[in-house]
């Protein structure tokens, strides 16, 4: 017999904040919706000592089904290949942010700022929702929105789904992470925290910042950062610069000045802090339960980077065209809230969830090298501020009309918003020759050969709507049918203005002049300095992507062995991407995109109840991966975090995927387990990066692409009370979790094979691609373990976390005759320590918590090797970190 699995707390919403530490939600026992005699008749080897900890979970069509009274394993009793994280898993790592949780999942890695890959399959590949519903991106280079913006405190639970079910979109290539927000406790509560910490490159260690602006500390700028208003008539005239109907001179005055120029040497930066709080209660109104929560987080966190950056143009890497050593100094500041409202009457539920999270990175960079291997020295300087936001309200309804028939349905509004005004940029060149008389100083004589300053005003806008429908019947105890619909509607709007100041015969004294000076209106009147702007063509776009679907699925229970849930999903899309006329006389441009697709995508995984302990699954599906907005953009992009520069290809087309399983589990004990699985995909026409002769990385279709693995996981809890009479040992047991992933991927490039790339005039994709080379992003091999003392019955948990990647492709090198060696990271070994202990103080309930990251001191390598010869891309030590929390409990 089946049983539904439901939430017995009072109400089924979102939950608190951004604390490091959170009270755990407060539950009842399930309700089994069969009578009291039937539910007597679970054999008594069912039952546990140790209940398993309930995980609220949201997803679209309807609810997690389990089969059981007592068994609550939703990775056992899920008719899908899932892994989630609960609350206590999420705080076992000890991760500030949900990305690094989801990093200890079976086959997950975390890529740069965030970003998930499943399988080795990179971020695009990767489905992220947010209680069920989609969530815009504020990069702009990224369609998907970056984890790391997400505290661990606002997460109940994380579902991971590697197996494709017709109930989620169809761009499901690795799998789908859902992120289910906290449930409101029953009982009223109040939950305040703080959080200190440092590391060892940056904390009380020389860093670089500039003023900016006297609000900077909270996040958010002031009008200092507001565009001239010469500067501003000029963006809303509609001319260029090239134009002669603007006064260039004026609108280059006070572009630059001390508060966004001048990089000032802080000696001793500052411990990083964080703040929150959260609070809910409950209310009865008649015979119905109305509840609120709400929370609120403020953290600010410095970050100083020692990076040594190269390049070469060298098939073989022997010459050095690039060698810079970089400081720079990221400050971050998150502030973020939620609100929440629930209501419940009889066993329908409502709940609203409003989101709010607001991540600045403040960053300023000094950097001295050379360039073609010449005797002079370069020295640049960066300054910018990075303003992301993003702000989400979601309704949710839950419908019981009738016993057998369940009525789901939600809808989603979202925003988020990326401002980077001023992103200045400065090169002053020391030519070291004998016969210059200012050869033994920096000079910027601002004419892009000795010397040089431009400045960037960037901004995204993405708005995004979504809904579904999903009613789910059960026409018998063991068979239900589901269907739905969903819609969803993004729009994304992308501008990038970029200008260069010029002058001709500047003299060197003059350009021995800092930024900020060098740049005042005074000498920009008396040497007729000019600006110019680098793209008059298109420097905005606009994306639109929006999708129609509609599915039905059925799940069956045959005999007492067997589990058929297997269904197919209609779904189109239409995806564009157009130039917006900012200029009067609009620029020329075949760089447009307009996408329409439709595809039917199967999905069907059979369960097989070996014994009550083991299953086997069996899944096979189609799915789909669209281009992202940024790699369809015909406009240049300069990746700060990677030191990369990016243009789009406007013709790129949707890749297909064609995906198999095959997975055995055990069940050994309540809340232990261990699995085995193989899997593999095939990939028509996989969208890979590769590198230009400038440098740039853009985009095309590789002809297809392949990739298979395997991987094993183990959770195992052993109790300690047997081993000492020592009242220390007689609650507590020992934890260990482990995973382990292989996977291998090629790609598949014949002399016949086409690709298209805008303005390029070669269509062979053998001048863009090696056949054999392994997807980017993907390690070969990936390990979590984690080993640890808990207390079963209160909070004190001690765990070593260890994690290690094998080396993995980040960029194609330049694909010459013969082509360069792929641009590699080396993830390594890292190992944590992570602390947690419940303790009064006063009287008063309260959680502290301890970290130590990076105890190997693992380096970030990102590095080209053709034999004996190497060239470090990025390399630079991130330290090892320290942290104290404590969060009282009211």
């Amino acid at each position: 017999m089946s049983y539904s699995f439901r939430r017995a707390s009072l109400l089924l919403f979102t939950t608190a904040l951004v604390a490091p530490n959170m009270a755990l939600a407060q539950t009842l026992e399930p309700v089994p919706t069969e009578t009291q005699q039937e539910a007597a008749e679970v054999p008594a080897a069912a039952e546990v000592s140790q209940p398993e900890e309930e995980t609220e979970i949201s997803v679209p069509g309807g609810e997690i089904v389990v089969r059981g009274y007592l068994d609550r394993n939703i990775a056992k009793s899920s008719p899908q290949v899932v892994s989630v994280l609960s609350s206590a898993d999420i705080a076992r790592t000890g991760e500030g942010n949900i990305a690094g949780a989801l990093g200890r999942v079976t086959g997950l890695s975390v890529v740069g700022n965030g970003y998930v890959y499943v399988r080795g399959l990179g971020d695009r590949y990767s489905l992220a929702l947010l209680n069920g519903s989609p969530l815009p991106s504020p990069e702009p280079l990224k369609r998907v929105v970056p984890l790391d913006l997400f505290p661990t405190g606002v997460i109940a639970s994380s579902l991971v789904q590697k197996s494709y079910s017709v109930n989620y979109p169809g761009e499901f290539g690795g799998g789908v992470i859902n992120l289910t927000t906290k449930a409101t406790p029953r009982d009223p509560f109040f939950t305040i925290g703080g959080t200190m910490s440092g590391d060892s490159e940056s904390t009380g260690r020389l860093g670089y910042t500039y003023y900016g602006s006297s609000s900077d500390w909270s996040g958010y700028t002031n009008a200092n950062r507001d565009f001239t208003p010469a500067l501003q008539s000029f963006l809303a005239s509609g001319e260029r610069l090239s134009s002669n109907k603007v006064n260039v001179q004026d609108v280059a005055k006070g572009v630059v000045t001390g508060r966004n120029a001048i990089l000032q040497r802080d000696t001793k930066l500052p411990a990083n802090a964080s703040l929150s709080f959260s609070g809910g209660k409950t209310f009865d109104v008649g015979a119905s339960q109305l509840g609120i929560i709400a929370g609120g987080g403020y953290s600010n966190k410095w970050s100083t980077r020692d990076t040594i950056q190269q390049r070469s143009l060298s098939a073989d890497v022997s010459t050095v065209e690039s060698d810079f050593n970089q400081v720079g100094t990221d400050q971050r500041i998150v502030a973020n809230g939620l609100l929440g409202l629930g209501l419940e009457f009889g066993e329908n539920k409502l709940r609203w969830t409003n989101l709010y999270i607001h991540d600045t990175i403040k960053q300023g960079r000094l950097s001295v090298g050379n360039i073609d291997q010449s005797t002079a020295d370069v020295m640049r300087q960066k300054t910018a501020w990075y303003e992301r936001q993003l702000a989400n309200t979601q309704v949710v309804g839950e419908f019981k009309v009738t016993p057998d028939l369940r009525i789901d349905m939600r809808g989603g509004y979202s925003k988020s918003q990326r401002d980077a005004p001023y992103e200045l940029s400065t090169e002053y060149v020391r030519t070291n020759a004998s016969s210059d008389p200012t050869g033994a100083y920096f000079v910027n004589v601002l004419n892009r050969n000795r010397g040089d300053a431009r400045v960037i005003f960037s901004k995204l806008t993405e708005e995004l709507i979504s809904g579904g429908v999903d009613v789910t019947y059960k026409i018998t105890p063991d068979i239900g049918i589901t269907f739905g619909n969903a819609y969803s509607d993004t729009d994304r709007i992308s501008s990038r203005r970029e200008f260069f100041f010029d002058a001709s015969a500047l003299p060197s004294g003059v350009g021995m002049l800092r930024a900020d000076l060098l740049l005042q209106p005074e000498i920009i009147d008396l040497y007729k300095i000019s600006l110019f702007e680098g793209d008059e063509g298109n420097p905005a776009f606009e994306a639109k992507l929006r999708t129609w679907a509609g599915y039905g699925k059925i799940n069956a229970q045959i005999a007492d062995m067997f589990n058929l849930d297997a269904g197919v999903r209609w779904e189109k899309a239409e995806q564009s991407v157009v130039p917006i006329q900012v200029f009067k006389v609009p620029g020329a441009s075949g760089a447009a995109t307009d996408l329409s697709r439709q595809y039917w995508l199967p999905a069907a995984t059979v369960t097989v109840d070996l014994t009550d302990q083991m299953k086997a699954r069996f899944s096979g599906s189609k799915t789909i991966a669209r281009p992202q907005f940024r790699e369809l953009i015909n406009q240049p992009y300069f990746d700060p975090d990677t030191n990369r520069a990016y243009r789009g290809n406007p013709l790129l087309i949707d890749s297909q995927l064609y995906n198999g399983e095959a997975r055995f589990e055990y069940y050994f004990a309540p809340e232990q387990r261990f699995s085995f699985s193989a899997f593999y995909k095939k990939i028509k026409n996989p969208i890979e990066a590769f590198v230009t002769n400038d440098f740039t990385t853009s985009f095309a279709n590789a002809p297809e692409a392949s990739l298979y693995g395997a991987e094993i996981d183990v959770q195992k809890y052993v109790d300690l009370s047997n081993l000492s009479s020592s009242d220390f040992f007689a609650t507590r047991r020992f934890v260990l979790v482990a995973n382990y992933t292989y996977t291998k991927s090629k790609l598949k490039v014949q002399a016949s094979d086409k690709t298209s790339f805008f303005g390029a005039f070669s269509t062979k994709a053998t001048d863009y691609f090696q056949n054999g080379a392994p997807l980017t992003g993907q390690s070969d091999h990936i390990v979590n373990f984690q080993a640890g003392i808990e207390d079963t019955d209160k909070l004190s948990q001690l765990t070593f976390l260890l994690t290690y990647s094998s080396d993995r492709v980040t960029s194609r090198g330049i694909n010459g005759t013969p082509p360069q060696p792929d641009v590699v990271e080396r993830p390594g070994f890292r190992l944590d320590l992570v602390g947690r202990q419940g303790i009064k103080i006063a009287g008063q309930d309260a959680d502290l918590k301890v970290e130590l990251r990076n105890l190997t001191r693992t380096k970030y390598n990102e590095f080209q090797q053709s034999g004996n010869n190497r060239v470090i891309y990025n390399q630079y030590d991130p330290g090892m970190s320290a942290s104290i929390g404590l969060s009282f409990n009211f």
